[in-house]
């Protein structure tokens, strides 16, 4: 596919990015703590797909792009590739997470108990306009547990793997720089399998929903049941030069088991990210639960979702059709006009042949 640069209309182009800032407004740092106040979730999800962990640089990606997710992304994606790699954090562990929500709709009683949370699952979807009228929406208070759930909950897979009902994958010794870091290398296929849980854990989330929801509609080969949703804070714990661990903080999570049967087991697909976005981690578990023996082509093949639910990449092919096309458009219009000049030659050539 070829295209033609834009080129002689630098003022112009100047012009345009002015008027979409003009619209946009002074960003101010009290703008972009609004913004990470206000919207904890959408600035979760910016830092799950930009790979990047850090709430104030997600709230002004936001602000300075108008809350244009995939620019936002891109623009934090792109700060992150200027900045160098200090340390690898040691591996997290389930049963470490510090847990605010865990729950599962395979067991009712699992161990260390369902955690709700956080959440709006339960609760009515109604529009509280009168905050239009000048009211104030605020939240009721929440009430002190009789028994606070632990900070601490097993993993619920490693309950079953111990019980035989559950088909585990093998434990990946690999750590450090020894582990593949897609941010780094190339996506190939068979993709290894840090680079799948590494790309679905960027990968755009609505993606990733339309991809996970056709495989539980039927389009893939496993209909998975819930086993675990856990949202989290994970300890990063860090070895200093002079050997010493530490803690150099914690970081929002989510991570989803699902489950589904198969043969004599339950078979097991994972996704985590960071922030907390439930529906993408349930989606895309349910993608690499799917992914193994998926047919060529279909939605659950390894290849297909990757590829295709990298937002970066996706939307900004989608977008390049905007720029010039004009040597191609123009050949296209090229070859319609011969094939209809050749068809309205060749009619009247058979029309004057005599007749047999």
């Amino acid at each position: 596919m070829a295209y033609v640069a834009t080129r002689g209309g630098e003022r112009a182009i100047e012009q345009s990015q002015r008027l979409f800032r003009a619209e946009m407004g002074a960003i101010t740092p009290e703008r972009v703590a609004e913004l990470r106040r206000a919207l904890p979730y959408l600035i979760d999800r910016v830092m799950g797909e930009a790979s990047l962990y850090d709430e104030d640089l997600a709230a002004l990606a936001l602000a300075q792009t108008g809350g244009e997710l995939y620019e936002a992304i891109l623009l934090l994606r792109a700060w992150r590739t200027t900045q160098p790699r200090l340390a690898v954090a040691a591996p997290v562990t389930q049963e470490s997470l510090f847990t605010h929500r865990r729950i599962s709709a395979a067991f009712k009683d699992i161990p260390g108990g369902q955690v709700l949370g956080p959440t709006l699952d339960y609760a009515h979807r109604i529009l509280a306009t009168e905050v239009l009228e000048g009211a104030t929406s605020r939240p009721e208070p929440v009430e002190p547990a009789d028994r606070p759930a632990p900070a601490q909950q097993p993993s619920v897979a490693a309950w079953q793997a111990a019980n035989g009902l559950l088909s585990a994958p093998r434990a990946d010794s690999t750590t450090g720089n020894d582990i593949p870091d897609v941010t780094r290398e190339p996506l190939l296929f068979p993709a290894p399998r840090a680079h799948s849980l590494q790309s679905l854990a960027r990968a755009e989330t609505g993606g990733v929903l339309a991809l996970g929801y056709a495989a539980q509609r039927g389009y893939g080969q496993a209909h998975p049941t819930v086993n675990e949703l856990r949202l989290a804070e994970a300890d990063l714990r860090v070895t200093h030069p002079r050997g010493t661990v530490f803690s150099a903080g914690r970081v929002k999570v989510s991570q989803a088991e699902v489950v589904s049967k198969k043969g004599s087991a339950l078979g097991l697909g994972f996704a985590a990210t960071l922030g907390w976005n439930e529906v993408k981690v349930i989606a895309a578990a349910t993608l690499d639960l799917n992914a193994k023996g998926a047919p060529k082509g279909s939605a659950t093949e390894e290849e297909f979702f990757l590829y295709h639910t990298e937002g970066v990449e996706s939307s900004g092919f989608c977008i390049h059709f905007k720029l010039p096309h004009y040597v191609t458009f123009q050949s296209s219009l090229d070859a319609m006009r011969d094939a209809r000049a050749g068809a309205a030659g060749a009619a009247p050539s058979k029309q004057a042949e005599p007749a047999e």
